[in-house]
């Protein structure tokens, strides 16, 4: 599957705005980048530390899946995601070793990069996602 490296964390919050004072003040961390990725229904605000991205992630829609995680489950981590050079091919591989796909093929996420999803059900119960910086080819 080719990993890099853990690409970010997922933490599903009620409110951005409030989550901040926490990651920012008390970690210290600084947030680089505020986005609202509309076909998910999600506001993302990202922190880097080290190689690693911290993701808060925000429902922007009482349908959205981070609400009903937020609903079913409260607030907290969401998913691990990581870097891999070819979304699609990692997902053939994961595939054919028999796990259960989200997404089909690859398609766009927060700050450009692509993106799928492994189901929990097929990876020890962990929402698992998988990233690709179209930039990095």
């Amino acid at each position: 599957m080719n990993l890099t490296h853990i690409e970010h964390l997922g933490i599903a919050v009620k409110s951005i705005e409030e989550s901040l004072p926490y990651y920012e003040q008390v970690l210290g961390l600084k947030c680089h980048s505020v986005e609202e990725v509309a076909d998910q229904k999600v506001k993302t605000a990202f922190f880097k530390i080290g190689q690693t991205k911290i993701e808060l992630l925000e429902p922007t829609s009482e349908e959205s899946t981070i609400a009903k995680f937020i609903e079913k489950r409260g607030e907290g981590i969401h998913h691990i995601a990581f870097a891999t050079d070819n979304v699609a091919d990692a997902l053939a591989e994961a595939e054919s070793k028999g796990v259960r796909l989200i997404d089909k093929a690859p398609r766009k996420g927060a700050e450009g990069l692509n993106i799928a999803f492994l189901h929990p059900k097929s990876t020890c119960s962990v929402l698992t996602e998988l990233c690709e910086d179209p930039n990095k080819k």
